[in-house]
């Protein structure tokens, strides 16, 4: 269902202002993608549980500026072609956010619900999207598939999990010297205490922690940068539902 021209014109105004703030530009094509993207995550989220957040303003700010907010710390995805795996893509966040601003980089979406994939899929023939793929699977299952294991530059997660689970998970995933990005709150402080045996045990080092405030959101936002110093043992990471209930 297309939107009105009001509803567009304060969409724009509210990209504007996040882009801004991220000092990323994207032109008029790839902002129309973005709205198409909008309507169509609402329309389908009214018979499909995609997300609890279907506010214009927290739409645009929460999914796809925190989505984009990787460049804070990556700015090198303006201009690098890069090969990405997003593990626990959910609706697509932050996958397409990714694939819509950044054409270069090569984006595999990962989840466990396949009504998710379906939805991805559709997005990126209605978008006609070239540069994302969606993969219907469990990263414990995926992790030992032959192109998967360290097969990427780059492995980012929004999923809801603690940061020595979302390790375990991750990290397989990219080769030595690459790096995980996990997007966090900003009262993650413990998580990453917490997760210093795991990094220990999987390979990972935590680079930096890059702590910010959204326009008009009260709560912060963090981005971990993790760098992958060795390799991770093969056993990683453990069948499904281990790394989650017993964490590292």
């Amino acid at each position: 269902m297309p939107g009105s021209a009001e509803e567009f014109k304060q969409f724009r105004l509210y990209m504007d202002e996040g882009l801004d703030f991220l000092e990323l530009h994207l032109n008029d094509d790839e902002i129309n993608k973005f709205y198409s993207f909008y309507l169509k995550l609402i329309e389908v989220n009214k018979y499909m549980n995609l997300t609890a957040i279907t506010g214009l303003k927290e739409c645009v700010f929460k999914h796809f500026i925190d989505s984009l907010s990787i460049v804070r710390i990556l700015p090198s995805l303006k201009d690098k072609k890069i090969s990405i795996i997003d593990i626990g893509t959910g609706a697509g966040f932050p996958s397409i956010p990714i694939a819509l601003a950044f054409k270069e980089c090569n984006i595999y979406a990962l989840d466990s619900l396949n009504k998710r994939i379906k939805f991805i899929n559709d997005v990126k023939e209605e978008l006609k999207l070239k540069n994302i793929s969606a993969y219907h699977g469990r990263a414990e299952d995926y992790a030992f598939k032959s192109g998967f294991r360290d097969g990427f530059e780059l492995v980012v997660s929004r999923a809801v999990a603690n940061l020595s689970t979302l390790s375990e998970y991750c990290l397989p995933f990219i080769h030595i010297n690459s790096t995980f990005i996990a997007y966090k709150s900003d009262k993650c402080l413990q998580e990453i205490k917490n997760s210093k045996t795991a990094l220990e045990i999987l390979g990972g080092k935590i680079e930096l922690t890059d702590n910010f405030t959204l326009p008009y959101e009260e709560a912060g936002r963090s981005l971990v940068k993790i760098k992958k110093v060795r390799q991770t043992p093969q056993k990683y990471p453990r069948k499904a539902g281990i790394a989650s209930k017993t964490p590292l």
